[in-house]
């Protein structure tokens, strides 16, 4: 109710009832496949991706109306890559927000697909709007799109942890004109979202997924697989979801791309205590000289000697990087993103996150270095909070591809202390001499700049 004791428009997001809250309302769950009516898998022989958590769906509100209308913290608004899409979702957000969000977006001015922008929410009840871009799809690039739509669901509640947000109203970032098939971008909207409140979910409390009434049925069908309220639902539920479902983030896998390496290549049965001593000490990550950590004793020295306290150097380096990754956040990076030297391509036999360097693809001699750098920080930042490998390809690469040490020193210093903690294998895949000869130059070098 405003002042005047007319009922507003908007809807407050406390007053609608979790998914939780629904068990019971959507009738009896689903019946399961034919070949699975004779008894369904228990729990214990074969456990659901998504088990049932009830925690999880006290956060995730189902809603039929338009997103323009809630009471939340932030809402997402489905554009194009100028920020100027005319499609009914948009155009409810533009008329209630009012003139001062068209003038904004000229600011902006641009978008990529699968990013997220963040603007104020001036005359809706939102205080902020997230405006992603979504993928256009066609069959034949099924995989490229299915990436981005990923993105943007990513990128959203990845602003919304950021920026301390407590709720958000989710649309349908696919709208019709990008010919996105709804059911395909409804598995992705979920389990994105689902992989998210499971790791990184603490401080948002709410998340509302705004629907039309086409596709609120479709949602309402789904919701159970990757949202299961009861025991039984989730057993009811096994059977019908689908064998892709992305990997531990939820991010779409794709077979051909995955690169399987064994913790030790070999017959580890075969190896004695000793080979298996000795395999463990040259792992990267275990020793100084690994780590690039330059003399041990020199530097506890000069901490004893009062110069500068271990605590303040962490400090100074933990504010250093942070204005480091704020600019990579900031700025546009497009132009080397589009080179497509660095990339996820799913994780080794460990369970660890593998991110590879494509050394051809990095023209040193015509890039930004300093963008490189702050490409490399925002791509990395994310997956250096748990266990990763490196792999870097030198094939076909050539002198203009290489490297310099004062490069290599420079992201050195600047990373978190975590990219370093993490890091446990940095493979090299087709090294030649000279290749070989160059990098044990340039990493003798950086280690005796350090001490």
């Amino acid at each position: 109710m405003d002042p005047l004791g007319a009922r507003s428009q908007f809807v407050d997001v406390q007053t609608l009832p979790t998914w939780q809250q629904q068990l019971g309302e959507d009738g009896p769950p689903p019946p399961p496949p034919p070949d699975q009516s004779d008894g369904l898998p228990s729990r214990e022989s074969f456990p659901s991706p998504f088990p049932f958590r009830a925690d999880i769906n006290r956060k995730v509100i189902l809603y039929s109306g338009s997103v323009a209308l809630l009471n939340c913290t932030a809402i997402v608004n489905p554009s194009n890559e100028t920020l100027s899409d005319k499609n009914p979702v948009s155009d409810g957000i533009h008329q209630l927000a009012g003139p001062e969000l068209r003038d904004e977006l000229l600011k902006v001015r641009a978008c990529r697909t699968g990013d997220a922008k963040l603007t104020k929410g001036f005359n809706l009840a939102a205080r902020f709007i997230i405006h992603t871009v979504g993928p256009k799809y066609k069959s034949k690039y099924r995989t490229a799109a299915e990436s981005s739509l990923y993105s943007c669901y990513r990128n959203i509640l990845q602003l919304v942890t950021e920026q301390s947000m407590s709720s958000v109203g989710i649309c349908v970032v696919t709208t019709s004109k990008r010919g996105y098939p709804l059911e395909d971008a409804t598995h992705i909207a979920l389990r994105t979202v689902r992989r998210f409140l499971e790791k990184h979910g603490n401080s948002i409390e709410t998340v509302v997924f705004a629907v039309s009434d086409s596709e609120e049925p479709v949602f309402r069908r789904l919701l159970p697989l990757y949202y299961p309220r009861s025991e039984d639902e989730e057993r009811t539920s096994l059977p019908l979801i689908p064998a892709d479902i992305g990997n531990s983030e939820g991010e779409p896998v794709v077979p051909e791309r995955q690169i399987r390496i064994a913790e030790k290549p070999g017959n580890l049965e075969e190896e004695s205590e000793e080979d298996s001593l000795e395999a463990d000490l040259v792992q990267v990550g275990n020793h100084a000289f690994a780590r690039m950590e330059g003399d041990v004793d020199k530097q506890r020295k000069l901490i004893l000697q009062g110069h500068m306290s271990e605590a303040a150097v962490q400090k100074q380096h933990q504010r250093n990087y942070s204005r480091w990754l704020c600019r990579a956040r900031a700025e546009d990076l497009s132009d080397i993103a589009a080179l497509k030297a660095l990339y996820q391509t799913g994780v080794d036999m460990c369970g660890r996150t593998v991110m590879v360097v494509v050394g051809r693809n990095i023209p040193v001699t015509l890039i930004d270095v300093e963008k490189a750098l702050l490409y490399f920080i925002h791509v990395m930042d994310p997956i250096t909070v748990k266990e990763y490998v490196m792999v870097y390809f030198h094939t076909l690469t050539g002198e203009h591809n290489h490297l310099d040490s004062d490069f290599l020193k420079n992201l050195y210093d600047i990373v978190d202390t975590k990219f370093k903690k993490n890091l446990k294998a940095f493979y090299f895949v087709h090294p030649s001499f000279r290749s070989k000869r160059y990098m044990k130059q340039n990493i003798t070098a950086l280690y005796i700049s350090w001490e």
